[in-house]
């Protein structure tokens, strides 16, 4: 089914499909959950969601946490916030490595520390699933890490368009103008880091995050299955 349009992917990313119709769920045991748990008794299945700026990462990664008992979100871009652009994968890998030992997490960024924002990026110990999301959650330097990947795919002009509204409603980065210059700014480096990275050849699983309009029912997923791609081994009965 025609879902995207072709002209409107940038930077070597090719238009995926066929595509199906799943559950959160049922994506989940596509993709080996819980058949696969971690790499010890203690560890949680680690998820990766990538994707392009505003192209439905964040709303894929709550909709499957919300779906899952024992489950927890990490955001990249609480790891990323004051860092240089792209330059956070050792934090990122803290939280893996900190995960993967099967302990709790309670990580403070040093820009956290350098400009005062309180809190902390924090999850329990005991969980069975985490979800990382984010542009770069997985990226080449922490992908042995993870257990899957998930690309994002979205139309890049949809997208934008989204990303700028949702900012300048956030007044996370100025005014509609500083909001515009910084989104373009944030994008040159995003269209390099992602054309270098290539995420979505990692990826066992392609989710359309900018479908047509009524094409996908309310509450499913449209899906496509990477043959050969990086997947944990273990249950792939679909649920879907």
């Amino acid at each position: 089914m025609p879902l995207v349009d072709e002209s409107r992917l940038v930077g070597g990313e090719p238009a995926f499909g066929p595509w199906q119709v799943a559950t959160a769920p049922g994506l989940l045991g596509l993709l080996g959950y819980p058949g696969a748990v971690g790499r010890g008794p203690d560890s949680p299945f680690i998820l990766a969601i990538d994707g392009r700026g505003a192209g439905g990462k964040s709303t894929l990664a709550r909709t499957i946490v919300d779906a899952t008992p024992q489950s927890a979100l990490v955001h990249t871009g609480d790891l990323a916030w004051n860092e240089p652009f792209f330059q956070w994968a050792h934090l990122l890998r803290e939280v893996l490595e900190t995960l993967r030992a099967g302990n709790s997490l309670n990580l403070r960024p040093p820009a956290w520390e350098r400009e005062g924002r309180p809190g902390a990026v924090a999850l329990p110990a005991g969980l069975s699933l985490v979800v990382v999301e984010g542009v770069g959650a997985s990226q080449c330097d922490v992908v042995e890490l993870v257990d899957a990947v998930i690309w994002v795919q979205s139309d890049f002009s949809v997208a934008e368009q989204r990303g700028i509204e949702r900012d300048i409603a956030e007044g996370v980065n100025g005014n509609r103008d500083e909001t515009i210059t910084f989104w373009h700014e944030w994008m040159s480096h995003e269209l390099a880091f992602l054309e270098r990275e290539r995420p979505w050849e990692r990826a066992a699983a392609i989710v359309l995050g900018t479908p047509a309009s009524g094409v996908v029912p309310p509450g499913k997923l449209a899906v496509h299955l990477s043959p050969g791609a990086r997947r944990s081994a273990g249950n792939r009965d679909s649920g879907t």
